[in-house]
């Protein structure tokens, strides 16, 4: 099978399911993973044959996509803030409105600080904070063990310096030997239970449901912590960030008001939704 074919295959057989151009992003991605070749070199040598042991993998790739795996955990990588990433079901895939809360950060400090994110994944947040920030001092949390050994491999093949704790946010006790900070951001957990059946099922079912949701009556049960914590971990004069979900915009900000926080700021995505509020302590 020439590269050619495979990337026709792969439209012919995701296109009736995702549509043909998210077919074609998936085709792209798929390819260079399989051969290593970038686009243009496969543009070129369109017509060269995949080995046996590519057109295994191929063939693997497409059943797990047509089980609506996403492509991400396919491939075992993702991008994030110009960086890659290594991926599985033990973290979420990096979202592109996440790096806006990573360059909302990057463009308010002025100085070395000490930063603390709250949940951290595959590590992309505080992975390209540092990369960004490299007089930073950056620690990072999760309750997942599995979640911590991926975003500390990504820390190490990328070469940046992140100290990385597992610890449940929720639980008061644990958190009290943290030391202090300049900076606490957190992507929380943040979709209400009730809201699955609208979702992807290749979100749902793929990935890490202790990271995306939360019960539907306390949907503001982390940012209610970690105001609270920010409280007493927080330097003076120092900044809280959050992720969240895009209908509880007045939710958060009223719960931050009331915890202390002045400067309350919503601020809007690309999309042009409520998706991140920082406050000042």
């Amino acid at each position: 099978m020439t590269l050619q074919a495979a990337f026709t295959l792969i439209i012919n057989t995701l296109g009736p399911l995702q549509g043909n151009r998210e077919a074609a992003n998936i085709a792209h991605i798929v390819i260079e993973h399989i051969t290593g070749m970038g686009k243009m070199d496969r543009i070129i040598y369109k017509d060269k044959l995949l080995s046996s042991a590519q057109e295994q993998q191929l063939q693997l790739a497409l059943e797990a996509l047509l089980k609506h795996e996403p492509v991400q955990y396919v491939t075992g990588k993702a991008w994030f803030y110009g960086l890659e990433f290594t991926v599985n079901n033990n973290v979420l895939i990096p979202r592109p409105e996440t790096e806006e809360l990573v360059e909302w950060i990057v463009k308010d400090v002025q100085k070395p600080v000490k930063i603390l994110d709250i949940g951290t994944g595959s590590g992309a947040i505080p992975i390209a904070l540092k990369k960004e920030l490299p007089a930073a001092t950056i620690w990072s949390v999760d309750i997942s063990a599995g979640a911590l050994e991926v975003a500390a491999a990504n820390a190490t093949a990328l070469s940046l310096d992140v100290h990385f704790e597992q610890i449940d946010i929720l639980d008061t006790i644990a958190t009290q030997g943290l030391p202090t900070f300049d900076i606490i951001v957190s992507n929380p957990p943040y979709i209400c239970e009730s809201e699955q059946r609208d979702m992807e099922e290749q979100v749902v079912a793929y990935e890490p449901n202790i990271a995306l949701f939360v019960p539907d009556n306390d949907a503001l049960l982390f940012y209610r912590q970690i105001g609270l914590l920010a409280q007493k971990k927080l330097t003076a004069g120092g900044l809280l960030y959050f992720e969240i979900n895009e209908a509880f915009g007045k939710e958060v900000i009223a719960l931050l008001e009331e915890q202390g926080f002045k400067n309350v700021v919503l601020k809007q995505d690309i999309y042009g939704k409520d998706r991140m509020v920082k406050g000042n302590k």
